[in-house]
């Protein structure tokens, strides 16, 4: 520890010049990184990748904690994971922020609907590295929900809410999420309502702590120049204090939806915002590398997808449009979306619903195929080439419980999916005369 402001100081400028020195090195591309895992003695899952060279580590401890698990208390998930670091222990917000700087560590927290999360960069010479371990693991198991400082975030996310009014992408997601999941707790925007935060107290964010933040319902996600003990010990100290408590329950199902629907939402601005598709695919779906790739060819490779072809460069009806799957625990949405003026609405809806019946119709060529995969795994290095990038893939196969080799095989996986399979995956799952159409700003 440091005696002095001065030391302390020069200890956290040594540490920000060696944490920025060390994001100008990639970390070497593998084919797939060595995945390890194995749970701690109160039942934590845990997954470890050894990188050695750079003397740093990225840490991500994720929960079955996100906005889906609000239940009748919208937005309790997101603003319980926010106010972690405003007090734990004895430390208050400015302490935690201090004793991290001290060290040179990074700290972040964040809140979707499926999960939450913490994470910590940090170097791993021990003098800064267990300073860091100490607030984290205060944070994550003796976090004090300080009432001022909970008064004071419940305000700010009010001013957010209002603030997304204001947005029509924003005003478009909200409506979209509603209408294709109803009262699935999907449906739920991880913000959470107006009505629901002015109810909210600093009682209902202790009891969501209580109930989440426990150790059989945590996935930790360690990448780092450190051996297996290391690896071990360190996750036994940011998780060992917690109780072992119970895993979230699973979801329920997503409803399909039963016939088309448009909602409208007037906005005063020069273009309107699309949204259409509907419930799509889980994490752990058998066909998920085929809608995958299917969805590259249709709207999500860029200028060279079929969306992009002919709703910008045949007809010039927007900068910009999309398609994605977006995989959650249970089906998360298929969305196609787009930006166009007022006066070409009808036109963009249109050409765009056309082609998606096509793509479905006729199938993806093999020309188009052949470009996809090349695509795919051509960039697939640069989605593993920072600890960073990898500790996020890890959290995401802990959670949804993927293989280890999940990594490894990605790209032989890409390779194998067939035309039929793409074919066979995209009709199973989508049907154009069930889909929710959302239409915001002033074009018909």
């Amino acid at each position: 520890m440091c005696t002095k402001y001065r030391g302390c100081a020069n200890t956290a400028r040594r540490a920000r010049r060696w944490l920025v020195a060390l994001a100008l090195f990639p970390v070497a591309v593998l084919a797939g990184p060595n995945i390890q895992h194995w749970q701690t003695d109160n039942g934590a899952e845990v997954y470890f990748v050894r990188e050695a060279g750079l003397p740093m580590v990225d840490v991500r401890v994720v929960f079955h904690a996100g906005a889906a698990r609000d239940g009748q208390q919208p937005g309790v998930a997101k603003l319980t994971n926010g106010m972690l670091q405003s007090g734990a222990g004895d430390l208050n917000a400015d302490q935690i922020a201090e004793r991290f700087a001290r060290v040179g560590a990074r700290m972040s927290t964040g809140a979707e609907r499926d999960m939450a999360w913490v994470s910590l960069r940090s170097l791993t010479e021990p003098k800064l590295l267990q300073p860091a371990e100490d607030v984290l693991s205060s944070m994550l198991s003796q976090p004090t929900f300080p009432q001022a400082d909970f008064e004071r975030d419940r305000s700010n996310t009010l001013v957010a809410i209002e603030q997304q009014k204001q947005s029509p992408q924003a005003v478009a997601s909200r409506a979209f999420y509603k209408a294709i999941y109803g009262d699935h707790p999907y449906g739920s925007p991880p913000i959470g309502t107006s009505a629901s935060i002015k109810k909210l107290s600093r009682a209902d964010l202790i009891a969501f702590h209580k109930r989440y933040y426990v150790a059989r319902n945590a996935v930790v996600a360690i990448v780092g120049d450190m051996d297996r003990p290391g690896a071990e010990a360190l996750a036994n100290k940011l998780v060992g204090r917690l109780p072992a408590g119970e895993r979230a329950a699973p979801l329920p199902p997503v409803a399909p939806l039963k016939a088309a629907v448009t909602v409208r939402k007037p906005y005063p601005a020069s273009q309107t915002t699309v949204l259409i598709g509907q419930p799509g695919d889980t994490r752990t779906d058998p066909d998920y590398f085929a809608l995958y790739v299917g969805n590259h060819a249709l709207g999500g490779g860029g200028l060279v997808s079929r969306l992009s072809e002919e709703v910008r460069e045949k007809r010039g009806l927007a900068y910009s449009v999309y398609s994605y799957f977006l995989p959650m625990a249970r089906k998360g949405p298929f969305i196609m979306a787009t930006q166009t003026r007022n006066d070409q609405t009808k036109k963009t809806i249109d050409v765009m619903r056309k082609t998606l019946d096509e793509f479905l119709h006729k199938g993806i060529s093999e020309k188009q195929l052949k470009a996809a995969k090349e695509n795919i795994t051509g960039g697939f290095p640069l989605r593993i080439d920072s600890n960073s990038k990898i500790v996020e893939y890890l959290a995401m196969i802990g959670f949804y419980g993927l293989p280890l080799d999940y990594l490894q095989r990605f790209n032989a996986r890409v390779e194998a999916v067939t035309r039929k399979q793409i074919t066979d995956a995209m009709r199973s799952r989508l049907d154009p005369t069930r889909m929710v159409t959302v239409v915001v700003g002033s074009g018909s």
